[in-house]
């Protein structure tokens, strides 16, 4: 670990839940304020599906280049130039014109915050060891769940305040005083080391910097993770989009055949491939992505059945999540304060919470169709899934990259991420195709069980790989 007082490290880690709050929020409401930025710029549902997409795509494909350039080049440095970019950015969301202005932004405010997060990630694993890291990372689900409860009904709030055309400016104005704070306060609080320059690292001029960060590795990952996560957010205005999909498995099989080549000759590639050897790494990331596959789900199938099936209204729908997620954030700082004793089987316990809230919620859809039992009952079935998220995204991210190496500790992080965007882009495309597909033929409960149907089936492949990944442990 990193030699800095106590004090120091706890104050790195209150810089970066500002940030992470910051950017999660962002996401949040922008969800409740789509239907207002649609009629106010008279924008196409191509263009709304852009304002969601674009800041998707660009997100997951400097992850990885970003959490590499963090370990070369300092992680405070870059975390900083990311909380600038999205700040900046959303100031441009908020005053965009046309949607064009408003997708440009996005794509930008996509780039920052995934220069931000790798680094966020990357200076819990360099400053935090043990136990504590576990409560650090326990921290960073709270904060999680705090920015999910609250970002849909302050989004739902400012709509309101502003009106039709400055309630949705607001939802990304409010964005910038939190970016400036983080800005000052990380200016003031980082140790000096951790915002590096070019010349403070001494690589040796431009040319040997280059080659450290493996300029052909970063476009080639780039190029694969963008050209699998396109297909899945822009299939319905372009079916033939699909045909990219095999170009994506051969630009990740060229990726890995550089990766070790560029080792060979002694260069320092963008992810140290025998990262994967490590079983906890790989079972981890694994868990990861099918879990947000998954569950990520649910709120989307939630939102869409409460309002066009039960009735009730943007504000109503947002209601839904909140017991959900503010249990989330208590169970994510209690799972991360005892992960260092109770290890994988947490995770386990709270993929076993999330098969119940899958369950009771179907038995709710149902029996509320059948006049039985108030919507409202989702509260409480949902709350189930608000602890299995609070037990197993912060626990199975210290257990993941507890064995890491601390010279690939961002970009190892952020491996991890790209895990988790393109799970949730499948995930999103291929569960909400199912209910949708049931729906023509059936009603809105039917539809429902279905897709919750098909995400405990993903959960209880993310089931088994924690039971494998348990035995594993238990045999080293």
């Amino acid at each position: 670990m990193t030699s800095v007082p106590d004090a120091v490290r706890w104050r790195i880690l209150a810089v970066l839940l500002t940030a992470i709050f910051m950017s999660l929020i962002g996401v949040s409401i922008v969800n409740v304020a789509l239907p207002s930025i649609q009629q106010a710029l008279d924008a196409s549902r191509s263009d709304i599906q852009w304002v969601l997409s674009g800041y998707a795509l660009t997100f997951g494909v400097v992850l990885v280049a970003a959490g590499r350039m963090g370990d070369i080049l300092g992680r405070g440095g870059l975390f900083l130039l990311g909380v600038g970019v999205f700040t900046a950015s959303s100031v441009a969301a908020g005053l965009a014109p046309d949607a064009d202005w408003l997708n440009t932004a996005r794509f930008v405010q996509g780039i920052g915050s995934g220069l931000l997060n790798p680094q966020g990630i990357g200076m819990i694993q360099q400053y935090f060891r043990g136990a504590e890291r576990g409560r650090a990372f326990g921290y960073f689900g709270t904060v999680v769940g705090f920015s999910v409860a609250i970002g849909p009904v302050l989004g739902g709030f400012l709509i309101e305040l502003g009106g039709l055309e400055l309630g949705w400016r607001l939802t990304f104005l409010v964005n910038v005083p939190i970016g400036i704070i983080t800005i000052i306060l990380g200016l003031m609080w980082f140790p000096k080391p951790l915002i590096r320059g070019i010349g403070a690292r001494g690589v040796g001029g431009i040319g040997k910097l280059l080659r450290a960060l493996d300029p052909v590795g970063s476009v080639l990952l780039g190029l694969a993770v963008l050209v699998v996560l396109l297909p899945f957010v822009e299939s319905r205005e372009t079916p033939l989009i699909w045909l990219l999909l095999p170009a994506s498995a051969l630009l990740f099989f060229l990726w890995v055949r550089w990766e070790r080549r560029y080792a060979r000759r002694g260069g320092s590639p963008m992810v140290d491939l025998e990262i994967f050897s490590t079983a906890s790494f790989t079972n981890g990331i694994t868990i990861m992505a099918l879990y947000f596959l998954g569950m990520t789900s649910v709120w989307v199938l939630v939102a869409i059945y409460v309002q066009e099936g039960a009735g009730k209204t943007a504000l109503e729908a947002g209601l839904f999540g909140i017991p959900a997620a503010l249990l989330s954030a208590y169970a994510a700082d209690w799972a991360g304060r005892r992960v260092h004793r109770y290890g994988r089987k947490l995770v386990i316990g709270g993929l076993v919470l999330a098969l119940v809230g899958l369950a009771t919620s179907v038995a709710v859809v149902l029996l509320h169709e059948h006049g039985r039992l108030s919507i409202w009952w989702l509260l409480l079935s949902l709350s189930f899934i608000g602890l299995a998220q609070g037990s197993v995204i912060s626990p199975n991210q210290a257990l993941t990259l507890e064995d890491v190496p601390l010279n690939y500790a961002g970009s190892s992080g952020a491996i991890m991420q790209t895990g988790q965007r393109i799970g949730t882009s499948v995930g999103i495309a291929m569960i909400t195709a199912a209910v949708f597909a049931t729906l023509s033929s059936s009603s809105w409960p039917v539809a429902v069980s279905v897709g919750f149907g098909v995400i405990s089936l993903v959960v209880l492949l993310a089931l088994g790989m924690a039971l494998k990944d348990l035995r594993d442990r238990g045999r080293r």
